[in-house]
């Protein structure tokens, strides 16, 4: 299943030399984005039947609208591919569980934009998934744009630029994955992280306010980043401030359930165990 890309890049993507964990951790405390974030640690779980809609937001659906973050790493899949089963790896796969959210939008006949940092799009993953929906692969790739950056300044400038495409490809959600991670490259120098990832902030809040359609599209960030080492991880914190929707996964050890947890409503956050 071939996809669409709008933005070269190198063939070698540079792996961020910032330490990783193999477990997820929350993100440090500092700054007022961080304090309703941790305070959700130890948030109760929802008791079975209670009105899932009680949260801000469904779980395992993208924003109609507005920005929202997904973070969290939950270990790696199993060679079947399997959203349900997980291998002890530790390997973050969060980047990865936003295949599992276009089977929605897609039975809604919604376009996605996907600007991929984290060069996990996976046409294998989706044709599969459409597959056991009954739908033809090619039908979803009609929706689906894709363009990958290998670097924090392309992934900026895959954002500023994303309004241009808009005009061509009226997406109703927009996917980013590997923001801040990438920013997280030692390689690259301080100053200019920060430089580029404000710069990439800018750019994302201003497609959560676009106008060249009659409602702006959905903006979803999947990110690995409280998995790094890595003094600049408060750039997450900025990213999180701006979301109006904060999502984190969390895998069951007991069960092996992968859950999404909503910590924008604490004391009682929001819980959904993923589909089938």
């Amino acid at each position: 299943m071939a996809c669409n890309s709008h933005f070269a890049a190198p063939a070698a993507r540079p792996t961020p030399s910032a330490t990783k964990r193999g477990v997820a951790v929350s993100v440090p405390p500092g700054g007022a984005a961080l304090a309703a974030i941790n305070a959700n640690r130890a948030a109760a779980r929802v008791p079975p039947g209670q009105n899932p809609t009680e949260s801000r937001g469904a779980p395992w659906m993208l924003p109609q609208a507005g920005l929202a973050v997904f973070y969290g790493s939950p270990r790696a899949f199993t060679a079947s591919g399997s959203p349900r089963a997980f291998t002890a790896s530790g390997r973050p796969e969060t980047p990865r569980l936003f295949h599992y959210f276009l089977p929605r939008l897609m039975a809604e006949g919604k376009r996605v934009l996907c600007l991929d940092g984290a060069n996990r799009f996976d046409p294998l993953l989706l044709a599969r998934l459409a597959r056991q929906r009954g739908v033809a692969a090619a039908e979803y790739n009609q929706r689906i744009r894709v363009a990958r950056a290998f670097t924090c300044f392309q992934l900026t400038e895959l954002l500023v630029r994303a309004p241009r495409w808009l005009e061509n490809f009226p997406a109703d959600a927009i996917i980013v994955t590997a923001l801040p991670d990438l920013y997280f490259d030692e390689d690259v120098r301080e100053r200019e992280a920060w430089v580029a990832f404000r710069r990439a902030l800018e750019a994302l809040c201003a497609l959560t306010r676009s106008t060249l359609r009659d409602k702006p599209p959905g903006v979803a960030v999947f990110s690995d980043a409280t998995s790094f080492q890595s003094p600049r991880r408060a750039m997450f914190a900025q990213l999180a401030a701006q979301a109006a929707q904060v999502w984190r996964f969390a895998l069951d050890d007991a069960t092996g359930a992968l859950r999404l947890l909503n910590e924008n409503s604490a004391p009682r956050a929001a819980e959904r165990i993923l589909p089938r």
